[in-house]
């Protein structure tokens, strides 16, 4: 809209700010249309004056009906998403000028094929990263993967054993899937959303194959040499469980007394790894096939999460501020039901105050959280590398004499103690017999000693 009317402003000197741009004439438009696009990108509304200079002077400027049209014409051709201002002529100080006022919140707003911030009273080129995060925040429900309707799943393939047992945790009734399923609000015109899938079909793997959790045990702080390699797949709480299983047998476990009773102590607190891998799967961007991965190293435990930190926040904001951006909001809100996490974004905070010397980082696409393992740091001096590692000390300890595979036999029992003789002898490189007659050697020394069956029973290296 625009009128060669005349509003007449009184005695007053306008100063430049973020919402405001002054010109000397329209011979900036190219200018005036960049700070336009660059006020809009910050604060979605605006007003622009040409014929006063920056400092406030009054300079005024010829104003003819097409002086008017030629502003119009140009904002419309030379700005994207189209937007529609309001251009007037008003006098001020006994002088012609022109008030565009704008505003507009589709953004982000394009000037000549680029996009702009405003800044106090500049207008700064907007940054890949910055651009990209205001394109998802703008389009933060379109591109929620959780809140998308799973078009192949049907009502027969939820689980109704899973949904009563979520509902009783939750402190809720059950009466149908359906019902339970709408007050959840993981139904959409009887339609089931991602959401509904991953956490309570009876085999989500069969809609998401990265409904997935693959973990690995490494001998090294590296990679070379592999113990175990195992892949799991089912719904989000299956999952959660069994990486929290996996780290438990594949760390050491010390102990202490509380009163008559015996305490385990994993080398990493519990509470700690468990809030992490809550945070992989809940935060975790369900576009990327890569599944969440567990990595037991010699010296740590390394949890990776595909998809980067969401909505614009940085390692820094999410360790020196309680502050959380959920990429997956309703599975957040779902597993925040059950006690699963915190709704407030206390989680990193819970991790560091139990695990001071967790780390965080972006690697790639995966987001990384790595706990570093004490039995590895216990034969470390200040200012020394580690000159022997637990297992050797340990052989000491034992005060025998041990053949060749049956000190490899102790090592692999110390990092895994559910390691079962099929995989000993893969390990070893000899036959399973062979390892049975090393183990019967260990036991009748009263090194090695059998907890619980052949079957879920684990191995416990006997210190004397």
């Amino acid at each position: 809209m625009h009128s060669l009317k005349t509003d007449t402003i009184g005695n007053m000197k306008l100063i430049e700010s973020e919402t405001l741009e002054l010109k000397k004439s329209t011979s900036e438009i190219k200018e005036a249309i960049i700070s336009i696009a660059a006020i809009l990108n910050k604060h979605q509304h605006g007003e622009l004056f040409f014929g006063i200079k920056s400092n406030g002077v009054v300079a005024g400027q010829n104003v003819t009906e097409k002086t008017i049209r030629d502003v119009s014409k140009a904002i419309a051709d030379h700005i994207e998403p189209k937007i529609y201002p309001h251009i007037t002529r008003v006098g001020i100080d006994n002088k012609a000028c022109i008030k565009v006022r704008f505003k507009g919140n589709d953004i982000p707003y394009f000037a000549y094929g680029r996009a702009y911030i405003r800044v106090a009273d500049e207008d700064r080129q907007l940054s890949a990263k910055a651009l990209e995060g205001m394109f998802v925040r703008k389009n933060k429900d379109k591109l929620r993967w959780d809140i998308e309707i799973c078009k192949e799943a049907k009502l027969t393939d939820i689980s109704a054993q899973k949904v009563k047992l979520y509902l009783k945790n939750a402190g809720l009734k059950y009466d149908t899937i359906q019902n339970a399923l709408e007050k959840l609000k993981l139904l959409v015109d009887g339609k089931l959303l991602n959401a509904a899938v991953f956490l309570f079909a009876r085999k989500p793997q069969k809609f998401f194959p990265n409904a997935r959790l693959r973990c690995a045990v490494f001998g090294t702080t590296d990679t070379t040499f592999t113990i175990d390699m195992q892949d799991f797949e089912g719904d989000i709480f299956y999952l959660i469980a069994k990486a929290e299983e996996y780290i438990l047998k594949n760390i050491h476990i010390g102990m202490r007394l509380e009163g008559m009773r015996r305490v385990d102590v994993p080398e990493i607190d519990k509470a700690a790894f468990r809030e992490a891998i809550i945070n992989a799967f809940c935060h975790r961007d369900y576009r990327e096939y890569d599944s969440v991965n567990i990595a037991v190293f010699k010296d740590r435990v390394e949890i990776r999460s595909p998809g980067l930190l969401y909505g614009g926040l940085t390692i820094k904001a999410i360790t020196t501020k309680m502050v959380s951006e959920r990429r997956n909001e309703l599975i957040a809100e779902l597993l925040h039901r059950v006690h699963f996490i915190e709704k407030w974004g206390r989680g990193i905070k819970l991790i560091l105050s139990k695990e001071p010397d967790a780390e965080f980082s972006e690697v790639g696409t995966k987001f990384i959280t790595t706990f570093k393992r004490k039995s590895y740091y216990e034969g470390k001096k200040v200012g020394e590398k580690v000159v022997e590692g637990s297992e050797k000390k340990l052989g000491e300890k034992l005060g025998e004499k041990l053949g060749e595979n049956e000190r490899r036999i102790i090592d692999f029992v110390v990092k895994n103690k559910f390691v079962t003789i099929p995989e000993l002898s893969k390990l070893l490189g000899i036959s399973t017999t062979a390892v049975e007659n090393n183990l019967a050697k260990l036991k009748a020394k009263g090194i090695l000693k059998r907890i619980g069956p052949a079957k879920g029973g684990y191995w416990e290296v006997v210190k004397k």
